[in-house]
């Protein structure tokens, strides 16, 4: 008389990874105030539009001119211009 071999049971694993858990809750977004870190080239201007790529990121941005009094002119953002944008919110009050 041998071993008779049971049956055969997998077990597998239902709990997640821990930081496989967290990775998945983390987005890449950037965090507030990134884009003015950054260096950005202009790519286009139309009026009251001005479109810019960023340096690192490779993002495009398009910025809408608010006034239309004073539009935006290529002679002022010509294509490829290296340019930064500041953060209106922590610029004194008037």
């Amino acid at each position: 008389m041998g071993l008779q071999p049971g049956p055969i049971r997998r077990i597998e694993k239902t709990r997640e990874s821990p930081s496989q858990n967290l990775a998945s809750k983390l987005t890449m977004k950037a965090p507030k105030g990134a884009i003015f870190e950054e260096k950005y080239r202009v790519v286009a201007v139309d009026g009251q539009r001005l479109t810019i790529r960023g340096v690192r990121s490779g993002k495009v941005l398009t910025i809408v001119n608010p006034d239309p009094d004073t539009p935006l002119t290529p002679a002022e953002y010509p294509p490829g211009k290296l340019i930064k944008l500041s953060d209106p919110s922590r610029s004194p009050a008037n």
